[in-house]
């Protein structure tokens, strides 16, 4: 199979014909090539208890094509204690290069059966691994830490940019080395309870201008993104609003952002890459599920009539999708006195159609 354009929200081949596995996933760049690298969810279908199998890369020319690299950090089914075990629940992997110590730094989320949420840290010489795990059950800030960005200044300074669960967006700086967290750090988006907690925080930079875009918290199903701007690293951010125009799902076209690219060699592309975890749930209505986590987290459940929600759902991640859009800038405005930034629905679309 071969592609020349986009088709968001359509099954998505490698260049083998077998589905592309790199969910909450990121783009990087290295000299001339892509890679597309996230969670492997091949062997998961919901029911077998198999939450991951490891973390998978892909490399492409251009960015629509895509060569299965292998598994870069392999689970480790032999071990139930460990953070790679298959059953335990690793998420959205993201790798950032240290300059300095001239080693790519990949940190993983890892969510436990109590609720509590921590990290493992990663180490390679080289991008597509071997990785070697410098530190597990990593509790940075000594905070249950969830979904999460990782960010490299153009100065080497890095920054760490998570969801302190259930609670407000921390963003903290990352010690010299990136494997841990110095203690500085700020707090942004209180709510106090889910679905309203901002996560899967994706950070990128316009201008001069820090841009935050997040979802909030229900799961694998999906509701509106927000997108915020800062004149700084750790802000003040001020929320400029729900980025997907026409939207009238709040399910931010059925999908969840992990990652923002900005396409090197063009003068504005910024592509907002996303999964749709469940494409098989386009039916549920976020109204109803809102309300559902609104009751649960407030201690109401036992008033919830859960009947509204229908069948239950299947978390058959194997078969998700993906959404790539790129992105469209409104510059400050009367209507928008701070800008915007939109994702707009596209069937198809292409590279070559931007400067």
């Amino acid at each position: 199979m071969s592609y020349n354009s986009f088709h968001p929200g359509q099954v998505w081949l490698d260049t083998e014909g077998k589905r592309i596995q790199a969910h909450g996933g990121s783009v990087i760049f290295i000299d001339d090539t892509y890679y597309f690298y996230g969670e492997n969810k091949e062997k998961t279908d919901g029911k077998n208890g198999i939450w991951h199998w490891g973390v998978k890369a892909y490399s492409s020319k251009d960015l629509y094509n895509w060569k299965d690299e292998g598994i870069i950090i392999p689970p480790e089914p032999e071990d139930e204690n460990s953070s790679l075990h298959p059953s335990a629940q690793m998420d959205r992997p993201h790798i950032i290069y240290n300059k300095a110590t001239k080693k790519y730094v990949c940190w993983l989320k890892i969510m436990h059966k109590d609720g509590t949420q921590d990290e493992t840290v990663l180490t390679a010489d080289r991008f597509l691994g071997p990785y070697t795990k410098v530190r597990e059950g990593l509790r940075p800030l000594n905070m249950s830490a969830g979904d999460f960005d990782l960010v490299v200044a153009p100065d080497g300074k890095a920054y760490y940019m998570f969801e302190r669960v259930h609670s407000e967006t921390i963003i903290a700086d990352l010690t010299d080395d990136y494997t841990d967290v110095t203690g500085y750090y700020s707090t942004h988006f209180p709510h106090p309870y889910p679905p309203y907690v901002r996560e899967a925080t994706a950070h990128f930079m316009r201008n001069g201008k820090h841009y935050l875009i997040t979802s909030g918290t229900t799961g694998y199903l999906p509701n509106p993104s927000e997108v915020a701007v800062a004149d700084t690293w750790h802000g003040p951010y001020t929320v400029l609003g729900n980025p997907h125009p026409g939207d009238e799902t709040d399910t931010s076209y059925h999908s969840q952002i992990s990652s923002v690219f900005k396409v090197p060699g063009k003068k504005d592309l910024y592509i907002a890459c996303a999964d749709r975890w469940l494409p098989n749930a386009m039916d549920k209505d976020y109204h109803v599920y809102k309300k559902m986590f609104e009751a649960i987290f407030i201690g109401k459940k036992e008033e919830f009539d859960f009947s509204s929600m229908g069948e239950p759902v299947v978390e058959e991640t194997r078969i998700a999708d993906y959404v790539w859009l790129p992105l469209r800038f409104v510059e400050p405005c009367e209507e928008y006195p701070n800008g915007m930034v939109f994702v707009d629905w596209k069937d198809e679309w292409r590279i070559e159609d931007y400067e």
